[in-house]
């Protein structure tokens, strides 16, 4: 086994991601002592936008989301979710298939 170089300190974030896009971590760290790590409290990041939407697809989705008992937003993101996911397997499909 390779001897590991020692990591040095760091005076800021930006000094950081520079030497680490200059150097491999496998010379710093021993990855064989690694262990799997689980976050399950970790939420995703996420990103306020403004859309314009007709007021009869608002309604259905407040209607649709009143009947799952979610709120009328998650639901929106539920939806916009699902059919990215359709559109996206749709795709590979056809690039498969080509």
């Amino acid at each position: 086994m390779k001897k590991l170089k020692r990591t040095p300190q760091f005076r800021s974030e930006q000094q950081e991601r520079e030497f680490w896009a200059q150097n491999d971590s496998a010379d710093f760290v021993d990855y064989s002592k690694a262990k799997q790590a689980s976050f399950p409290n970790l939420k995703p990041t996420s990103r306020a936008i403004s859309i314009r939407l007709p007021e009869s697809l608002i309604e259905n989705i407040k209607m649709l989301a009143n009947r799952e008992d979610v709120p009328y937003q998650s639901m929106m993101k539920m939806l916009l979710s699902e059919k990215v996911q359709e559109a996206l397997e749709s795709r590979r499909r056809k690039k498969a298939a080509a």
